[in-house]
């Protein structure tokens, strides 16, 4: 396995298309974001004292769909293990090839899963494999950098796949996210675990439980879970906070 993780050094890292480019000369100041010369793999641009990645493109759909994913990520655990039933309404945010929005698709009949992108020929693509398959319930949308562009109150579970650590405005996204959830909604998200020197992933694209829930916290949600049963990945669980 570690063979194959090695190659991630060098293969782009599809995860969200959420572009993570910073300009600072094209956005407006915010308290929220400092700026500093990019390191390797980053954008320069820090939020909560953490560097936010650089975003890689569609083009590396292939390595997403590779066939050692599940022996590498335990992918059939994950999904078993969200917590949605036969009629929840789902969001897969950076939805990328769709290698889990039609996983989850069928665990959902009698709900919904939309797969959130912001770039068009991820859409197309989105699009034309819901139709290949027959998955009916997959709706695409197209979203923005700092929005899913999703209706509020109309979501219980949006998850995001080694995508978070790549979004240009994580405060703006979860603020938007957050009002997508109905009450007692909730936030998953699948991240490298940053605390593992030895899982061979761009540092910049592992998290830290800590770091993520950080983060969370200050933008309006409660930790639920931090699952272990994942080999290289965090499974963190957050509920939209009602207060």
């Amino acid at each position: 396995m570690q063979k194959r993780l090695l190659t991630l050094l060098f293969i782009p890292l599809l995860g969200i298309h959420f572009s993570c480019e910073a300009q600072k000369s094209k956005e407006k100041p915010s308290e929220s974001y400092s700026y500093t010369s990019p390191t390797r793999d980053g954008t320069g641009k820090i939020y909560m004292g953490r560097e936010i990645s650089q975003v890689m493109g569609f083009a590396g759909k292939a390595w997403l769909e590779r066939q050692s994913r599940e022996q590498e990520e335990s992918v059939s655990l994950a999904i078993k293990n969200l917590p949605i039933t036969e009629s929840s309404v789902v969001a897969d945010i950076g939805a990328g090839s769709g290698y889990y929005t039609f996983r989850v698709a069928p665990k959902v009949p009698q709900g919904k899963v939309y797969a959130v992108e912001i770039q068009q020929d991820a859409i197309d693509y989105l699009k034309s494999k819901s139709v290949e398959l027959g998955h009916e319930n997959v709706e695409t949308v197209m979203g923005t950098e700092k929005s899913p562009n999703l209706a509020e109150n109309s979501v219980d579970l949006a998850f995001m796949v080694d995508v978070y650590h790549e979004l240009a405005y994580p405060e703006e996204m979860l603020q938007e996210i957050r009002k997508s959830l109905k009450p007692g909604g909730k936030l998953l998200l699948i991240e490298y675990r940053g605390e593992d020197p030895t899982i061979m992933i761009k540092p910049l694209h592992k998290m830290t439980a800590a770091q993520v829930k950080k983060e969370l916290k200050a933008n309006g949600f409660k930790f639920v879970e931090n699952g272990s049963f994942m080999k290289i990945q965090h499974f963190l669980v957050f509920e939209k906070d009602s207060n």
